[in-house]
């Protein structure tokens, strides 16, 4: 699977979305505020299940991992560039 099919799929289970399937959210979509609409509580979920998924170290206070949370394709860089398993 693609990765940002993968992450799309991710957000979806984690946030537990279920009236969503992967091919709605476009890769370049904000997933914060206008675009998914996610809250904070929905960006510790997530970060919690990028760390169990990909071993990915992160930490609410940076700013550039912040940044990566933008969108769909923002995450995978993230992810293609901290990625442990």
């Amino acid at each position: 699977m693609e990765l940002h099919e993968e992450v799309k799929a991710l957000i979806i289970e984690a946030l537990q979305l279920e009236d969503m399937r992967p091919e709605d959210i476009d890769s370049d979509t904000p997933l914060f505020v206008e675009g998914l609409g996610l809250d904070s509580i929905d960006a510790l979920e997530l970060g919690v299940a990028l760390q169990k998924r990909y071993g990915i170290s992160l930490s609410a206070e940076s700013a550039e991992i912040r940044g990566h949370f933008r969108s769909v394709r923002t995450l995978g860089e993230l992810i293609t560039t901290h990625r442990t398993k």
